[in-house]
């Protein structure tokens, strides 16, 4: 209990306890949101995986089919 005041005890503890509360729950709040962040950071890692992958792929066939016209046009037809 708080030392005595001009408010009524009860008000002094429910904010007390209200604040004790809010102290507790900080660390916890805090790391979900840090598990929170690195979660949607694997996320974007991967979209920008599979999206690289994608882009060599295309120039890989971009390639091969330019080295098969290439060796189509030098065989006499």
């Amino acid at each position: 209990m708080a030392f005595p005041t001009s408010v009524n005890d009860q008000i002094t503890d429910a904010v007390t306890q209200s604040n004790v509360k809010i102290l507790s729950e900080a660390p916890s709040m805090a790391m979900g949101s840090m598990y929170q962040s690195a979660a949607h950071s694997s996320g974007i890692l991967m979209e920008n995986a599979v999206a690289s992958q994608q882009a060599g792929a295309t120039l890989l066939q971009a390639v091969v089919s330019s080295a098969v016209k290439h060796l189509m046009e030098g065989r006499p037809s």
